[in-house]
């Protein structure tokens, strides 16, 4: 009897910056899963080593954790080559690390915006660069990179009915990763490919945590839409990521259970 419609990503590593938590584990586990080694790229989050253990130790698989911080170019290119040297066979870059700032507009800095942009965009060139690097500079084809955008690229999120969620850097820079993602896979193709997973909203510690959004409509009894769980992201990232995308490069992948038909 057939088997039916597989993703298998045996004998191949996957790179993922800031998959030990939310989206990002989710990511890491489903790649796992589907037979990938996984490498986990952190920049201050203790727990990274003890969630690529507890990976490894479920699936049977090679996961370890990396530091890096990566909006330091030098440090990611050459972390990235330590991980090829290690592990073999990078195939593929989860480019997920982001970070926000929820304050009101008048009250944003220039810290806040480097922070934010150093990370949610630096950071993702820098990963997306040392990946292409590195298989260039190893004569090889068919990479694949998929960064994380959002649906926050193309609206701006509401606290409750008719008030802004107030994240302007957040947003922007969000947009600016999906423009990004565009112009490195006109650069790259057909040798690399580049997408884009745009997630909706998604229920997570960390989510949970930084969105006011959600604390403001739990207080008010507003119904919430459905949130997604993180692994509900995570199929369409590892769809870029496989052979079964071969012809995919340049999009924008909107997973967001309808929202935005609205």
């Amino acid at each position: 009897m057939p088997s039916g419609f597989n993703i298998n990503l045996s004998n191949r590593t996957i790179i993922i910056t800031g998959g030990n938590r939310g989206i990002g584990y989710a990511y890491s586990r489903a790649c796992a899963q589907a037979g990938a080694q996984v490498a986990i790229i952190y920049r201050t989050s203790k727990d990274a080593p003890d969630v690529a253990e507890r990976l490894h130790k479920e699936f049977g698989i090679k996961v370890k954790a990396f530091q890096c911080d990566v909006s330091d170019a030098e440090k990611t290119t050459k972390t990235f080559f330590e991980i090829e040297k290690q592990f073999g066979n990078v195939t593929g870059l989860i480019a997920n690390a982001g970070v926000s700032v929820v304050k009101p507009a008048l009250e944003l800095t220039s810290d806040d915006f480097n922070k934010i942009y150093s990370v949610n965009v630096l950071g993702v060139f820098n990963s997306a660069r040392a990946a292409a690097k590195l298989w260039i500079d190893t004569n090889r084809n068919n990479g694949s990179i998929v960064i994380t955008s959002s649906m926050s690229s193309r609206i701006i999120n509401q606290a409750a009915p008719n008030r802004a969620l107030t994240q302007a850097f957040y947003n922007s820079s969000k947009a600016a990763v999906a423009n990004l993602m565009k112009g490195l896979a006109a650069e790259w193709a057909p040798r690399i490919r580049v997408n884009a997973v745009a997630p909706g909203y998604v229920d997570t510690d960390q989510t949970r945590h930084m969105d006011k959004r959600i604390i403001e409509h739990q207080e008010r009894n507003i119904p919430l839409e459905r949130f997604a769980k993180p692994e509900e992201i995570a199929g369409q990232a590892l769809l870029l990521l496989s052979d079964h995308a071969s012809y995919m490069t340049g999009g924008e992948y909107l997973v967001d259970g309808g929202q935005l038909l609205w």
